[in-house]
């Protein structure tokens, strides 16, 4: 088991251990050539479960994404942390902006990477490829939001202080996940604009079923614990970071186990 700091610690213990414990390991995959290494968490014992990706934020896979598949473990799914990435590329917070950057730059590569990390996830024998759902935070709640707009045969999405980018006109026509958007109402970075313009675009396709939730007070990262930079609008904020998590939890019952 991964050791975390003090932090990550408490907010994992929150979700009770299963009789049995978790099993965990990295997990080495190819896409398109390039090596990539994530995560996965299991339900020791049992199976197959509900699949749920777990795309990283712009530092990559982290004790942060190691987390929170250990978190979706215990509530019983199976939790694959893809690398959009690569095994080879662990970002500085300095280094971050620019490799997050080169993906937003590059939507085929970005959607690649993300596809390649779901459909990896779909070939562990604890998943249960009927049943799957992908969540991500910051860069990593742009990148399911793209994975949606693939048409991956994916149930349900969740993006937590995620960019909300708008595509080509039609192109919201292709999602077939449920969608909840969990954004903060102070996030500098994902402005008012942006979140009317994913509305506007989500209203033309009237057969997505999609949440959008903005917590108050909230700055960009407010489920990164030890994140604090108002002055770049970061910051960690305890209420919406137990809040969030509590909706995206009602949310992957509502896509994966009472269906």
């Amino acid at each position: 088991m991964t050791q975390y700091a003090p932090e990550f610690q408490t907010i994992l213990d929150r979700e009770p251990e299963p009789q049995g414990g978790v099993a965990t390991r990295e997990v080495d995959y190819d896409v398109d050539g390039t090596a990539c290494r994530g995560f996965l968490a299991v339900p020791a014992g049992g199976g197959p479960h509900p699949g749920v990706l777990v795309v990283h934020d712009w530092i990559g896979v982290s004790d942060m994404v190691r987390m929170r598949c250990e978190m979706l473990a215990r509530l019983g799914y199976a939790a694959f942390g893809a690398d959009v990435y690569g095994a080879d590329v662990r970002p500085s917070q300095a280094e971050a902006a620019g490799v997050a950057g080169s993906y937003y730059g590059d939507q085929d590569l970005w959607r690649r990477r993300v596809v390649g990390g779901f459909e990896r996830m779909l070939q562990e024998d604890a998943v249960d490829a009927s049943r799957t759902a992908a969540i991500g935070y910051c860069f990593g709640g742009s990148s399911v939001l793209q994975l949606a707009r693939t048409g991956a045969a994916v149930d349900g999405v969740v993006s937590f202080h995620g960019g909300l980018q708008t595509g080509p006109e039609g192109e919201a026509q292709r999602i077939r996940a449920k969608l909840l958007v969990l954004t903060g109402a102070a996030d500098p970075v994902v402005p008012d604009a942006d979140v009317q313009a994913l509305e506007d675009e989500l209203r033309t396709a009237p057969q997505v079923d999609w949440q959008l939730t903005s917590y108050s007070g909230a700055m960009h990262a407010f489920t990164v614990p030890g994140t604090d930079a108002p002055d770049h609008g970061a910051q960690f904020q305890a209420a919406a970071e137990r809040r969030s998590w509590a909706a995206m939890k009602d949310f992957l019952q509502e896509v994966l186990v009472d269906r």
